[in-house]
């Protein structure tokens, strides 16, 4: 029986005045991240591997109670979410701005080749510089389309509510710094995401805050597009 005056028992996962979470979600792994292949917006699907680590994630992240799934619409990350779904019962909103960036030329070609034919170019980006890699999209650019798409997911969350953002490791990145207000050149001090990790965004009083980082799982290798 419930006392007089007191409210409803919070959902599970959920604690009373701690405001809303954001859960930034990696796709599991695909054969192109074994193979260190730049996969941007090419449409691979995960490997059995891959399906592993998001039922294994999405067990975790079911536990915290999410109230909202919001998910890219390629392969990798639209399976991954889906295995969240399964377990929670909520309904997931695809969105082609939260896919990885478009990279050009780039795309299909292994680290190992990016760097012997671009390599001023990778140089210049990892040192924070603006560059549009293959002739693709800007990091700002990514932010651009992303973010937003976060922020009015979040905005539709009840108090104290937690909405699960399944996306690709660069665009995850892009977004976090941007929702910490960090300049572009400083969004590289924020390391990779795990195939199937995730990151976490508390809401406090003058704004986000990046609560958790690269969380799920034991250290393990940044193998994607975002290395």
């Amino acid at each position: 029986m419930t006392a007089p005056g007191a409210g409803a028992a919070p959902a599970a996962g959920r604690t009373p005045g701690r405001g809303r979470r954001v859960i930034l979600w990696r796709h599991g792994q695909t054969l192109w991240n074994v193979e260190r292949r730049f996969q941007g917006t090419t449409d691979v699907p995960l490997t059995e591997t891959g399906v592993a680590q998001a039922r294994r994630s999405a067990r975790l992240l079911a536990s915290l109670g999410p109230d909202a799934i919001v998910a890219s619409d390629l392969r990798r990350a639209a399976d991954t979410a889906a295995e969240l779904a399964t377990l929670t019962g909520l309904e997931v909103a695809h969105d082609e701005a939260l896919r990885e960036t478009y990279a050009g030329v780039w795309q299909g070609l292994t680290h190992e080749e990016i760097v012997s034919r671009f390599g001023d170019e990778y140089t210049a980006w990892k040192r924070g510089e603006p560059v549009r890699r293959g002739g693709g999209e800007l990091e700002s650019e990514v932010a651009d389309r992303a973010a937003p798409v976060v922020l009015r997911h979040a905005e539709k969350l009840p108090e104290d509510g937690t909405l699960v953002v399944v996306s690709h490791g660069g665009t995850i990145r892009t977004t976090i710094g941007r929702l910490l207000g960090l300049e572009a050149r400083d969004w590289e001090s924020l390391g990779g995401l795990s195939n199937c990790c995730w990151s976490v965004l508390g809401e406090g009083a003058r704004g986000w805050r990046l609560l958790e980082h690269n969380a799920g799982t034991l250290p393990e290798p940044v193998l994607g597009d975002d290395d």
